[in-house]
């Protein structure tokens, strides 16, 4: 590991995932950045293994960020930090192939499971192009939720020209999950991902297939070939 950068706008927030991220030896060393200046200027120095990302960071903003990012280091494991109300933000991060996203007050263990996981599969090649899709840690894209798009994730409602809804390939495996009657608990263990984020992908692909509840979106799923 070339450790982890904690870039977030706010001192308190950045402090407390740099405490909690010390507390994982495989993330070290740990750095801190309060802007997209101070994310790349660190970067150059060296390059981090993952970057833990603000999604609402002041100034440049998140996406500018992972673009700068990008232009010094392409391998970097970008994970946003997000809630569930940000999926703007997330969307527009996948597509500029962050890893995921994890909820502000990740702990310690779900950390440890993002370390593991982008250890056990580079998010990108040396060009700085995604690697195929994998598994992360917890919360998202883990959330390391979203892992390594092997695409551009569609944006929430898109829909192609046959009308058929367009989901993510993380929120397909949380419908499978769900077809198989798994909990959103075992869906999570077996993901990767923490609860919570399997909750929000499941309300995500909720609204996108204008299910009201697991047994409509399963057999919207079904009957549309979106799964088997």
């Amino acid at each position: 590991m070339a450790g982890v950068v904690v870039c977030h706008g706010s001192a308190a927030v950045r402090e407390r995932l740099v405490v909690t991220s010390i507390g994982v030896p495989s993330l070290a060393p740990v750095r801190a950045a309060a802007t997209a200046d101070e994310l790349v200027a660190l970067a150059r120095r060296i390059a981090p293994t993952v970057v833990l990302l603000d999604a609402h960071l002041p100034g440049a903003g998140p996406a500018e960020a992972i673009r700068r990012l990008r232009a010094v280091a392409p391998a970097a494991a970008v994970v946003l930090l997000a809630g569930p109300e940000d999926g703007e933000a997330l969307d527009r991060a996948l597509a500029l192939g962050a890893r995921g996203f994890l909820a502000p007050d990740v702990g310690r263990a779900e950390l440890a499971a993002v370390a593991a996981h982008v250890q056990a599969s580079p998010a990108a090649s040396a060009a700085g192009a995604p690697a195929p899709a994998a598994p992360a840690g917890p919360h998202a894209v883990p959330s390391l939720q979203e892992a390594a798009p092997s695409r551009v994730e569609a944006p929430v409602g898109a829909r192609p020209a046959d009308g058929t809804p367009v989901l993510t390939k993380r929120e397909i495996e949380v419908l499978v999950g769900m077809s198989h009657g798994r909990s959103n608990a075992q869906i999570g263990q077996e993901l990767f991902l923490s609860e919570d984020t399997v909750k929000t992908h499941a309300r995500r692909l909720f609204r996108k297939l204008g299910a009201a509840d697991r047994a409509q979106a399963v057999a919207i799923g079904l009957r549309r070939g979106i799964i088997d």
